[in-house]
């Protein structure tokens, strides 16, 4: 009888957790109603004005937030990507080396990390990334750090490709 009661009272122990977490997730959701008797669509403007002590550090122009940008990869123009930490950088950049549809998409061989990326009439790449030109500018260069390093790398590269026999 005993082994039966604490079978019984384990089977309802686990039952009312199991409901406490399905109203605390899956409730909130739902319009079950609130405690307090006021619906959602009640609830009291936390911030009605803005902040005065709060101060605008960056100001971005619509004009500029909505500009459109030509890229011509045929041409000379090269993208240069800004690989920052815990970001989700690692992923965007892969992203662009492996599931963009291009003309000429990049070559990803199995086993390594590097991809290359050329343009579709020549062997100059368009993309300056972790994954296309490995570290070249050192462990997670900043945006200082790639503006000065970048311009030498790509014409070591393109100097390097001109001599390389076709």
């Amino acid at each position: 009888m005993v082994e039966r009661t604490s079978k019984f009272l384990l089977i309802v122990a686990v039952s009312v957790c199991f409901m406490l977490i399905l109203y605390q997730y899956v409730g909130p959701g739902l319009s079950l109603g609130s405690p307090s008797g006021r619906s959602y669509a009640e609830e009291p403007d936390l911030f009605p004005t803005p902040d005065p002590h709060y101060v605008k550090k960056y100001y971005f122009p619509v004009r500029e937030l909505e500009r459109e940008l030509a890229f011509d990869m045929k041409g000379e123009d090269v993208i240069v990507f800004l690989h920052i930490q815990k970001t989700g950088g690692t992923t965007f950049g892969r992203h662009l080396v492996q599931n963009v549809r291009l003309e000429v998409p990049c070559d990803c061989r199995p086993g390594q990390k590097k991809c290359t990326c050329y343009r579709p009439n020549r062997r100059e790449t368009w993309l300056f990334s972790r994954f296309s030109t490995g570290w070249s500018c050192g462990l997670h260069a900043d945006w200082t750090e790639l503006t000065n390093c970048v311009p030498g790398v790509l014409d070591r590269r393109e100097s390097a490709a001109a001599k390389t026999p076709r």
